[in-house]
């Protein structure tokens, strides 16, 4: 005997609670995008911004303030400053300026200020790094590449598997492409010129009606900014480990998605003149549901467990994948297929063109 999450048959009308969904989706990216001005910017780590990692332990533990307020005397500038440890006695501190400038002598201005305060033998240093400030802006760079042209490559591949359209991929890469060198002439910051890259996508994607591709970029951008925003919201470090954890959310949410496409194709093709499309894409999200929460459920389990027993170093990372995650499949089942159908009803009036049908038929429409 077989175990169902979800009644066969069971018809939850996701569809007919769309506009709701679209409300609390723009809601959350507001708010998002609220928290980052208000912080100015986002919580750069170590990693993007430069400066001295130091996790260590003490034999007598003075408290977070009073060693906050211990590098504050001795000229450092705190990023953060994390407590944890069974004991309680192990701290994590990002260091972004100190008096003796860059370079390694930041490190060792660091231990003989702890040194001087505590004593010889009374520390145990259990990690150092040091990143420079060019070696960090490199870093953001790249990282801010890796995420835009992850969701470049889906793009074409969405669109290619979905609507064979490969020659139209091509022309959009050109397009993109072509855009993104005059603008890099204008010398605008790497910032810019993906937000530039993305406003094309999208207008790429809605002339050349990448149906399917629109659905799905739409709810990875959206996943992106809302996980994003919690951080900010948390005030969270955002870290080498956070861009990991947003090309993960990225290839999980995409996964989602597909599942959906792919079933709703299949009902297309095979019911292609029964009923509507409205009550085709809600009947195939009805069906990949079980799977959907099967998936989700045992990956945030399996986070959760990340999360509160895989200590410190890991626990932002867990939390970012768990955000990720839920905002994530909620996209692809409340975001992704109702733009799909949003898409078809304006190709409503070009049959040849509509989601996979035959030449010369229509999906039947409402």
């Amino acid at each position: 005997m077989s175990f169902e999450v979800i009644k066969p048959g069971s018809n939850y009308n996701f569809i007919g609670n769309r506009y709701k969904a679209f409300v609390i989706s723009g809601l959350l990216i507001l708010i998002s995008i609220i928290s980052v001005i208000y912080h100015k910017g986002l919580n750069l780590g170590v990693d993007f911004k430069g400066g001295l990692l130091l996790q260590f332990s003490l034999t007598d533990d003075p408290g977070a303030e009073a060693l906050r307020q211990i590098f504050s005397e001795g000229g450092f500038t705190i990023s953060s400053l994390q407590n944890f440890g069974e004991d309680g006695q192990e701290y994590l501190v990002n260091v972004s300026e100190g008096p003796t400038g860059e370079g390694q002598k930041l490190s060792e201005s660091a231990l003989a200020l702890l040194n001087e305060r505590f004593g010889e033998g009374q520390i145990n240093i259990d990690r150092e790094e040091m990143v420079g400030p060019k070696v960090g802006e490199d870093l953001r760079q790249k990282a801010l590449y890796a995420i835009y042209y992850s969701i470049l490559i889906i793009i074409i591949y969405i669109s290619g598997r979905f609507e064979q359209k490969w020659g139209a991929s091509a022309i959009f890469v050109a397009i993109l492409l072509g855009v993104i060198y005059l603008v890099s002439l204008f010398g605008v910051g790497v910032g810019i010129l993906i937000l530039v890259a993305l406003v094309v996508t999208l207008v790429t994607c809605y002339v050349l009606k990448f149906s399917f591709a629109l659905g799905g970029i739409i709810a990875l951008i959206h996943d992106v900014i809302i996980t994003t925003g919690i951080f900010s919201l948390l005030n969270k470090e955002i870290t080498l480990s956070f861009v990991a954890a947003i090309l993960t959310i990225i290839g999980y949410s995409l996964n989602d998605s597909i599942i959906v496409f792919d079933r709703i194709r299949e009902n297309t093709q095979k019911s292609r003149d029964k009923g509507d499309l409205a009550s085709l894409i809600n009947k195939s999200i009805n069906e990949t549901l079980s799977r959907t929460i099967l998936t989700s459920g045992t990956t945030i389990l399996a986070l959760l467990s990340l999360y509160f027993l895989g200590g410190p170093v890991n626990r932002d990372f867990a939390l970012a994948l768990l955000i990720g995650v839920v905002v994530g499949t909620l996209s692809s089942i409340f975001l992704a297929s109702p733009i799909l159908l949003l898409w078809e009803k304006k190709k409503a009036q070009a049959p040849k063109t509509s989601l996979a049908a035959p030449k010369g038929k229509a999906i039947k429409q409402n």
